[in-house]
């Protein structure tokens, strides 16, 4: 008895590591904590692929033209964006990779929802090195065809380098497209191309083929083609005190949401499945990281991981009655 409950532990233990989130040996891009002071209002999310691990987020509003990249190892700060060639960030939102290897930062919160005629893009290259450094950034004017509003959601998509806007009301917002390419010089028209819930930030996925919104209590996986948006399911979502921010993993294997607020934690929710395929949800099939859904959230053991110790116990338990008689 004792060799078979050995096997059957060891099998377990594989089901085990098996069902484990696929995070990086190194320790990045698993749950961290953002220990920079600095950062009390972590907005925007954006996952670098320049620098495995690191994440470029920014302060809401009242901070100045900064950017930070935080490495997910340690939720420290290894280096600050001082951009250069913009004007006073009013409400800055969002952030965003795009193919071309630049990062795109979206000044276009509006929380008197609809009082600027126009909000601003600025645009500037990853970094190939991380330290401190003062870049050149391009700004762009940004109107919506139907007129003002407030959005606190800004996506790049990785294929074709179009930049999405998701606005952000109470009753329903719009997803709106912008040109194929931003311009200097005059106003870019972005213009709405479908209806999506109450937004505060939005990420397309690695392949570009799913685009993720999330709010302060929800989140929501679209398929997206053609610039259009296709079938939706719900994702769960970790609880946070003020759920601003997510992006994907640079690899898609996860999502990551931020919070805003001092030391505000990053959490990982790893992808399983696809919008629109056979009705399989990307992170479950709730809103809340505590559903049960035979995933596994930040820090959490997956159903499956449980069933599998059940099992165990179980033939201990056998085992035992076994050897008193």
């Amino acid at each position: 008895m004792r060799s078979y409950l050995t096997v059957s532990a060891a099998a377990a233990l594989f089901l085990l590591a098996g069902s484990a989130p696929a995070v990086a040996d190194d320790g990045a891009d698993r749950s961290f904590t953002i220990e920079d002071p600095r950062i009390t209002e972590s907005s925007g999310l954006a996952a670098s692929r320049a620098h495995p691990g690191v994440y470029w987020t920014h302060n809401d509003s009242d901070d100045g033209p900064y950017v930070y990249a935080v490495d997910s190892r340690t939720g420290r700060t290894v280096a600050t964006i001082t951009l250069r060639g913009v004007g006073q960030p009013r409400d800055v939102e969002a952030i965003s990779l795009g193919p071309d290897g630049n990062l795109y930062v979206g000044d276009i919160g509006d929380n008197l929802n609809g009082s600027w005629d126009h909000v601003w893009i600025y645009r500037f290259p990853e970094p190939k090195e991380l330290k401190d450094a003062t870049v050149r950034a391009t700004q762009f004017d940004v109107k919506y065809a139907d007129g003002p509003r407030n959005a606190e959601a800004l996506m790049v998509h990785p294929e074709t380098g179009r930049v999405y806007i998701a606005s952000k009301n109470e009753d329903g917002g719009g997803l709106y497209e912008g040109p194929e390419k931003l311009t200097t010089g005059g106003a870019n028209v972005f213009k709405r191309v479908g209806e999506v819930p109450w937004v505060t930030d939005g990420a397309f996925s690695p392949d570009g083929k799913e685009l993720l919104l999330r709010s302060y209590f929800s989140a929501r996986a679209y398929a997206f083609e053609n610039g259009g948006l296709g079938a939706d399911h719900a994702v769960r979502a970790p609880i946070q005190r003020q759920a601003e921010s997510v992006t994907y993993t640079a690899d898609g294997s996860a999502l990551m949401f931020g919070s805003e607020g001092e030391q505000s934690d990053v959490e990982r929710v790893e992808v399983v499945g696809r919008a629109g395929e056979d009705g399989k949800s990307p992170s479950g099939d709730g809103t809340s990281s505590g559903s049960s859904d035979g995933g596994t959230g930040s820090g959490g053991i997956s159903l499956t991981g449980t069933l599998v110790l059940v099992g165990v116990g179980f033939l201990v338990f056998l085992g035992l009655r076994r050897k008193k008689g």
